[in-house]
């Protein structure tokens, strides 16, 4: 006897069993939670140090290098990315998921701490950081511009038309 045969004799007890599958099917989806974008903690942490006049050449070999080479030793990092501008470099620290991101900061810290005697004398302010979630980031950035409206018209255009659109 397979398992096919006792809903084959049993036509009854086979619609009733089809419909409550249904039912609860139709029921779990309604519960099922919806999100537009799901919620995601990726621990980023920026890093940044300016240097008053300094080439990006120079950013890169005497403040990002240095820094560089202590974040390395951190545990927990999947990657590190440095860009250097006239007077400014910006190191992004991004960690695995499961490392808590009050603990990397601490880490982040004490790098920056070692790194100090390796870096110039004359930089503008010691390297900060601060704690970022990309997932915060906004997804759209509009802009409104009109040479008629004025500014308050174009704030409620925004506030009232467009963003509940969105």
């Amino acid at each position: 006897m397979n398992i096919s045969e006792v809903f084959i004799r049993r036509p009854v007890a086979t619609i009733l069993l089809m419909i409550g599958g249904l039912i609860g099917g139709i029921a779990a989806y309604y519960q099922l939670p919806v999100a537009a974008l799901p919620e995601a903690d990726f621990p980023t942490i920026n890093v940044s140090a300016q240097l008053a006049g300094a080439s990006p050449d120079t950013m890169a070999s005497s403040v990002a290098t240095p820094l560089i080479k202590q974040f390395e030793t951190i545990a927990g990092i999947d990657t590190i990315s440095a860009t250097s501008s006239l007077g400014n470099t910006s190191i992004t620290l991004q960690f695995d998921l499961t490392r808590n991101i009050d603990a990397a900061a601490a880490d982040v810290q004490a790098a920056i701490t070692r790194a100090q005697r390796q870096l110039p004398d004359n930089l503008t302010t010691p390297p900060s950081y601060r704690k970022a979630n990309p997932a915060d980031a906004p997804v759209i950035i509009l802009a409104l511009t009109s040479d008629g409206a004025r500014l308050t018209q174009m704030d409620d255009i925004a506030q009232n038309i467009i963003s509940p659109a969105l």
